[in-house]
């Protein structure tokens, strides 16, 4: 696969994210939701820190976060290129695409969303707002996918969680997260295609 092929790939995963989340955060007010269908809804909520809203403390854990966010998308890129020039699996290939796009999506969001967006708390953010609700490099990631596939109470002989609710899949994601999540499934999946010499 050539490189305009594999950065086509990004560019378009880029603007799906990007249009999905102004979208939403445009049209939502936090925690606002619409049912699709019983298993799958738009949620909106943000999130400030990693994957199921883990945060790294202090005040400079933002910051810092979005710095190594930067440092890695370097890293991705750089791999992309290297694996194109010398010709590898179009598996590694689409998958480091995907995985560059979708932590790059993210970057996006942690980097300008706090200097163009205002918050979303009891209102729709505005876009471009004279008043905006953080700072560079202090922006919050949307999330909106909401796959909500079943619920119950675990038996109460259930060790640990018995007599407790759970929702299963309770996680809330966007485009970014699922392209992440794609890219690393193809390089467990088709490992051995995608690493063949």
């Amino acid at each position: 696969m050539s490189l305009k092929k594999a950065y086509l790939i990004v560019i378009l995963v880029l603007i799906i994210d990007q249009l999905s989340k102004i979208y939403i955060k445009t049209n939502f007010m936090l925690e606002g939701e619409v049912t699709v269908f019983e298993w799958f809804r738009i949620r909106f909520i943000e999130n400030e820190g990693m994957a199921w809203g883990a945060k790294i403390p202090g005040s400079y854990g933002k910051l810092f976060l979005t710095l190594f966010r930067i440092v890695a998308v370097a890293g991705i890129g750089w791999w992309l290129n290297d694996a194109v020039k010398k010709r590898q699996s179009n598996y590694l290939i689409v998958s480091i695409a995907l995985i560059l796009a979708g932590a790059f999506g993210n970057i996006i969001d942690s980097v300008f969303y706090g200097v163009i967006f205002d918050h979303s708390h009891g209102q729709v953010a505005t876009l471009f707002s004279d008043h905006p609700y953080g700072t560079l490099f202090h922006g919050k990631v949307v999330d909106m996918l909401y796959f909500p596939l079943f619920s119950g109470t675990f038996p109460d002989w259930f060790p640990i969680w018995g007599g407790e609710y759970f929702n299963f899949f309770n996680a809330i994601f966007n485009i970014a997260d699922a392209a992440i999540s794609v890219g690393v499934g193809i390089l467990i999946v088709f490992n051995k295609k995608a690493f063949a010499k």
